[in-house]
This record gives structure tokens, C-alpha cells and sequence, in this order.
């Protein structure tokens, strides 16, 4: 999963625009077109020409010299930005500490913990409003239409015969992969692709639910021709054809049974609701009105879901290690926290838990994922639409102590026929997947007033999904 940080210029066709203009940047403006204007009247060379490159020369290491001032006051002052085409527009209100920070300071950190109990003060844990089945199946009337008007005009070509009849089997998954990313999905999948009764897509990770019937592959590159059905149909037809061919090579009449499941694992499935605010706003609302669950559980009520979590506060470091930029390091680190931090408490100052942690615009602009760590909303929000018993909650700290008690949960939750001794050594010893770069782990853990602040931040959400779960395991203490 490709994860980004910047402009979001390709979506809607519209460039990132202003929401404070003032007059320093029109002046920034105003010398970059003097400089366009003076560089397009200069002639051919003449005997100048040498005070002219000169000039040149010193006009663009100027600009060059303000563009960068101008990208990094951009960067830190990000409460003047709207990033994203979007229903309602983001003000964040303006603190102090949202400057560089420097870490000998205890200012900076005392400023940041009285951040981080706000955050706290106005975390609230109510029940979304659930649309009915009926909105659901009528918000995408025109897409959703089209697409099984396709397969019904194309299903006569992938026929098969058998016994004097046409069939085709065509299939989605018994079960998902939902979450969360850097908590061990990765590993889970290729562990459990092992079992001979499992199947997955021919392609790791197709977040189609929350990305490709949109069009978006990176919300970077903007919107592309959406991924009908048909084409993440495709992805399970390996699978299919097999069961198929187990059925039609049976001679009885009645058949056999074959013991084979169907799974999809995109780490995006269980938070990713981004794309919400191009398809689904209505105007009045902040929260999304429908969340990507309403989907699946509409096309597939008794869909089973396996979520693996970690702590979320070395959930996050791991996620910036993996997806950062260039030049990381603890300090680095420390100060997109911070930042994060003051981007996600102005939110809160006008808005719901649950709207800050969908919002579009928000996403795009905090510099680490602080929202994806915060589990219990998104659990509280699938558990809405399906019940308990059909997600399987994991952790991958456990998963790590002993990988065979964990697959052993998993195969009883897929409902997974006996492994032989040597099988089942095959899944739970191999190495483990997905694992730390070595130039990420020369880095070190975070800074501990870092680990202090996070762990403040999500311990009220660590609280209430321990809880709901009824297990003091999920507190991470």
C-alpha cells in the first residue's frame, strides 16, 4: 500500500488552493512572473550577454531560494492549506508549538501534553447512524447496474458444458483481511495461503472495496476509469475454475464436497473511507454517510473478517519508517507527531471523534497516520453492520510469541479441516514476513517523551476497545 505525504494535485483537475491569501505569498508570485517576464524579453546574445547570464543566474538562485522558503513555511504552516476537494472546509486552530520544535525546550513538550488532554477530554464513543439497506443499495444505483448489466451480456462466453448444461462458477471471498497496516497482515497472509484448503486473489492487497471501483489507485494521481466488478471478479477465478473443475470431473450425480475458501487481504478495507467525500457527501453532514462495510455487508452479510493490531503507538512508528521520506530519524519523527497532534485537536475543537478520523482533508494533511491507531472506532463502526461472532480480533504481539497458537485460531474461525504435524510446521515456522528494513532498525526506537506523548494520546481508545473486547490485552501496558 502506497502511502504519500504532499499535494494532492490530480484529483477533480483542481490544484491545491489558499484559504488565507495574504500578501507575502503574492509577492513571491509577483517575482517569479517578473523573473518569467524578464527572462522571455532578453533577446539574442549580444556583447551583455555575460552580465546577463549573471543576472539570470542571480534571479534564479533568488527564486530558487524563495521556493524553498516557501515550501517549508508551507509545511509547517498548514492551517492556511486546503488540500482536497471537499464538502466543508478544515480550520485548525493556531498554536504555538506548531513550530519546529526544539526538543531542549520543556516548553515545547509541556505545550504538546496539554495538547494530547484536550485531544482526550473530547474523545466520545456514540454509536454512528447505520443507513438501511435500501440507502445503500440506492446510492449507487447507475454504477452498480451497469456492471451487472455487463455480466449478464458476457456470462454466455465463459460458459462450461457439463452433463448437457452451461455452467460458470464465479466467486467472491468467505473471508477478509481487513487490518490494520504494519500489524502483521502480511505475514498472516502468507502463512495462511500455505493451508491447502485456502485460495486468495491472484494479487495481494486489491483494495477494490476502498479504492479501485472509485478509480483511484493513489489519491495522488487523482481519479482513473473506475474497476468494475467483473475485473475484481477476475481476481477469485483461479480459485473458482478449481472448484468448478472439482465439481464437473465428478460423474455422480450428486457432488462431492470440496474443502476450498476464498480470502481477500487489503489492509485498507477496515479504515480506508477516503474516498467518501467525492461520491457520498450530501451537503448537511460531516460524518460520512456510508462507510465501506455498508457495501460488503450489503453484497455479503455472512462475510467472515480476521483484524490483526499491535500496539498503536509502535504501530505508528513502524508505519513512518515504512512510508516516510528520505532523511528520517527520531527527531523527525517526534516533530510530525507533534504537528499531527495540533492538526487532529483543531479538528476535534469543531467536530465529532468520528467525523476527525473520516475526514478527507484532515488524512491528507497530518504527517504520520495518528487515526489509523485509534481501532476501536473502526471495530465499533463494522461491528454496526455485522455481528461478533464474524470477526476474529488478533494480536500481533501474540502472533509474534506463538505464531502455531494463532493459526490455530484462524483455521477454527474459517472452520478449516486437520493439518498433518509437518503441514502445519511448514506454516507456523517459516520466517516472518514483511519485516523491519535494516537502515529503518539502525535508527533506534522513538525518542521516550515521543512514546510518553502517544501513549497518552491512545490510551482512552486502548481503554474502551479492551472493554468492548473484554480482554486487557488490547490496553498494551
Amino acid at each position: 500500500m502506497d502511502h504519500r505525504h504532499g499535494f494532492l494535485n490530480g484529483l477533480d483537475e483542481k490544484k491545491p488552493a489558499f484559504l488565507h491569501r495574504s500578501d507575502r505569498w503574492m509577492g513571491i508570485l509577483t517575482v517569479i512572473e517578473n523573473n518569467r517576464a524578464q527572462h522571455q524579453a532578453w533577446g539574442p546574445w549580444t556583447i551583455g550577454s555575460v552580465r546577463k547570464i549573471k543576472i539570470l543566474s542571480f534571479l534564479f538562485g533568488l527564486m530558487v531560494t524563495v521556493l524553498i522558503m516557501a515550501s517549508y513555511i508551507l509545511t509547517r504552516d498548514q492551517k492556511g492549506l486546503f488540500l482536497t476537494p471537499s464538502p466543508y472546509h478544515l480550520t485548525v486552530e493556531s498554536h504555538p508549538a506548531q513550530l519546529p520544535l526544539n526538543l531542549s525546550f520543556a516548553t515545547d513538550y509541556t505545550v504538546v501534553r496539554e495538547v494530547v488532554r484536550s485531544i482526550v477530554a473530547k474523545v466520545d464513543f456514540s454509536q454512528r447512524r447505520v443507513p438501511d439497506l435500501r440507502q445503500v443499495r440506492e446510492k449507487e444505483p447507475n454504477r452498480f447496474q451497469a456492471i451487472y448489466d455487463h455480466l449478464r451480456r458476457a456470462f454466455s462466453a465463459h460458459l462450461h458444458p457439463h452433463a448437457g448444461r452451461q455452467y460458470r462458477l464465479r466467486c467472491l471471498p468467505f473471508f477478509y483481511i481487513i487490518g490494520q497496516p504494519k500489524c502483521g497482515t502480511t505475514d498472516l497472509y502468507d502463512r495462511l495461503r500455505l493451508h491447502p484448503e485456502v485460495h486468495f486473489t491472484t494479487m495481494k492487497e486489491p483494495h477494490w472495496w476502498t479504492r479501485k471501483r472509485f478509480g483511484i489507485i493513489r489519491l495522488s494521481n487523482g481519479f482513473h476509469n473506475p474497476y468494475p466488478l467483473n475485473d475484481y471478479l477476475d481476481l477469485f477465478d483461479q480459485a473458482a475454475n478449481q472448484i468448478q473443475d472439482h465439481l464437473t470431473s465428478n460423474s455422480s450425480k450428486t457432488h462431492k464436497k470440496v474443502d476450498i475458501i476464498i480470502g481477500e487481504a487489503s489492509a485498507s478495507t477496515m479504515w480506508d473511507n477516503n474516498a467518501w467525500v467525492y461520491f457520498y457527501d450530501n451537503g448537511t453532514e460531516v460524518e460520512p454517510p456510508f462507510l465501506v462495510q455498508d457495501f460488503v455487508h450489503a453484497v455479503q452479510p455472512d462475510a467472515r473478517f480476521i483484524v490483526m493490531l499491535r500496539d498503536p503507538v509502535e504501530r505508528l512508528y513502524s508505519d513512518y519508517l515504512y512510508f516516510g521520506m528520505a532523511n528520517k530519524s527520531v527527531e523527525d519523527f517526534h516533530e510530525r507527531v507533534s504537528e499531527s497532534l495540533h492538526l487532529f485537536e483543531g479538528c476535534l475543537a469543531e467536530r465529532s471523534i468520528r467525523s476527525c478520523i473520516y475526514n478527507t482533508t484532515l488524512n491528507n494533511l497530518m504527517p504520520v497516520r495518528l487515526q489509523v491507531g485509534l481501532y476501536v472506532i473502526y471495530l465499533l463502526d463494522w461491528l454496526s453492520v455485522f455481528s461478533r461472532e464474524q470477526i476474529l480480533i488478533l494480536r500481533l504481539e501474540d502472533h509474534a510469541a506463538n505464531r502455531k497458537i494463532t493459526m490455530r485460531r484462524v483455521f477454527e474461525f474459517l472452520q478449516l479441516g486437520p493439518l498433518t504435524l509437518q503441514k502445519e510446521a511448514d506454516i507456523t515456522k517459516s520466517p516472518a514476513s514483511n519485516t523491519r528494513r535494516p537502515a529503518n532498525r539502525n535508527l533506534g526506537p522513538m525518542l521516550p517523551i515521543t512514546k510518553e506523548i502517544l501513549q497518552s494520546f491512545y490510551e482512552p481508545f486502548n481503554q474502551h476497545l479492551a472493554q468492548v473486547l473484554r480482554d486487557p490485552a488490547f490496553l498494551w501496558m
